[in-house]
């Protein structure tokens, strides 16, 4: 069996619990041991450690697949901050007033978020219809390829 390249757990556990990302860990670890990583191993330990998921799938309020190019559109980035602050996530206080706005927006356009993956913009606002329960206007069925792995 091969030399482990984990030098000392409790260090990598402790930068988990400070919400380090893997590509700091990297370049830590070249930097203080001389050893290369990639970002799978860190999160191959964060499992079989059992330590939270860095990032939160919420598939209820993310059903989708999104196609590459609508990734980082607004109402999807505001999606992605609800679903971190409805696992108890910390947001910024930068994320925390933008998804605040960005909900009474909704609220008082009594809109919500429709995603159409033919379009050029993908995502769009459209009214509140019978049945839309949250921020969504669900589709029939789920087509995001990765759900979220906690339920299972």
């Amino acid at each position: 069996m091969g030399k482990r390249k984990i030098q000392d757990e409790g260090e990598v556990i402790r930068w988990f619990e400070e919400g380090r990302t893997y590509q700091w860990m990297i370049d830590e670890y070249r930097r203080k041991y001389g050893i290369e990583t990639v970002p799978s191993m860190w999160g191959n330990f964060r499992r079989r450690r059992g330590l939270d998921r860095r990032i939160v799938r919420d598939d209820d309020l993310i059903p989708w697949f999104v196609k590459e190019e609508h990734r980082w559109a607004y109402p999807l980035v505001m999606l992605r901050a609800e679903a971190r602050r409805r696992a108890g996530k910390e947001l910024t206080e930068a994320d925390k007033s933008r998804l605040a706005t960005w909900k009474e927006m909704l609220e008082e356009e009594s809109a919500v978020v429709h995603y159409d993956p033919d379009t050029e913009d993908g995502f769009f606002y459209v009214p509140r219809q019978p049945g839309d329960d949250d921020l969504i206007h669900r589709p029939p069925q789920k087509t995001t390829a990765r759900p979220n792995a906690d339920k299972e």
